[in-house]
């Protein structure tokens, strides 16, 4: 069920901001043609008309639905396993880098299910006359340069995505906590299941922005890699240089703060549907408290 709400909350969310992630994507690989985010938007309209916004989101929300299913099932596994190796009270004490860990092994093997999917969107959405559909775009991609066309992304996509989830769920698990603590004016157990959620949105709104600062650069390497043939990622970062990795991030910003906002939403949602467990923040073990002599 876990894995159910990750499919729910990547697959829609991304696939409802289609239209930005392309923006995005063209100001990244084309920054002399698309100078900003409106730009872009009147060059693709005008170009390709409204329905052009929508190219690439077959591939987007096959893509990020397989990713969504990989990262929050794989990521409530992980913290298990690696909650169990360290026992209660370490995991209290080293839960920041417990969230860190579970997080990024989750997101290594999401980004190998994401990436055939990401290189066949990105390549419809930025190169012009490629191909307007999946259907033409990843046998066209096959014919030219096999299999190797829908993996050469996928270690800059580690490089992006995994900085991403690991800021992604432990900025997410630190801020609920910290907003109990210091914000919220009463325990966890007396809100409402609407006054939790609330939380979760905003909770997933600041992770979010965080997220997009961290995985930009890689996040630039990734776009224009997937739009050319015979780069490497070394060579694309090298002509990005450090000015070119930063374009389109205040689009970027915007897209992956609603986005981690949503997608936390319809996760926890999903969760109080189907009445599953839903661990409150942290607290300090007795045991030790005990140890510490807390009262």
């Amino acid at each position: 069920m876990c894995g159910l709400g990750g499919i729910l909350s990547c697959g829609t969310t991304h696939t409802a901001v289609v239209p930005l992630d392309l923006v995005k994507c063209r100001i990244q690989v084309d920054p002399g043609k698309y100078k900003s985010i409106f730009k872009g938007f009147s060059v693709t309209v005008k170009e390709d008309g409204v329905r052009g916004l929508a190219k690439g989101w077959a591939p987007t929300f096959i893509g990020y639905s397989m990713q969504g299913l990989c990262k929050f099932g794989f990521y409530e596994v992980f913290k298990n396993v690696y909650s169990d190796l360290l026992g209660e009270e370490n995991t209290y004490l080293w839960r920041t880098s417990l969230y860190l860990a579970a997080s990024a092994s989750a997101e290594f093997f999401a980004d190998i299910a994401l990436s055939p999917m990401e290189a066949c969107k990105v390549r419809i959405q930025t190169k012009p006359g490629y191909a307007n559909t999946l259907r033409e775009a990843a046998p066209k991609m096959y014919a030219e340069e096999g299999m190797w066309a829908f993996y050469k992304g996928v270690a800059p996509l580690w490089m992006r995505q995994i900085p991403y989830t690991m800021m992604k769920f432990a900025c997410f698990e630190r801020t609920v906590e910290a907003l109990y603590k210091h914000v919220v004016p009463k325990p966890r157990s007396d809100c409402s299941k609407g006054e939790q959620l609330v939380v979760t949105f905003v909770a997933g709104y600041i992770a979010g922005v965080f997220c997009a600062i961290v995985s930009h650069p890689a996040d630039s390497v990734v776009s224009v890699l997937n739009k050319e043939s015979g780069s490497s990622a070394f060579q694309v970062l090298k002509r990005l240089g450090p000015v070119g990795v930063w374009k389109g991030l205040v689009a970027r910003i915007i897209m992956i703060g609603t986005l981690t906002a949503l997608q936390w939403f319809i996760y926890d949602s999903v969760k109080v549907y189907f009445r599953l467990p839903r661990p409150p923040p942290p607290e300090m073990p007795a045991s030790l408290k005990k140890k510490l002599g807390i009262q």
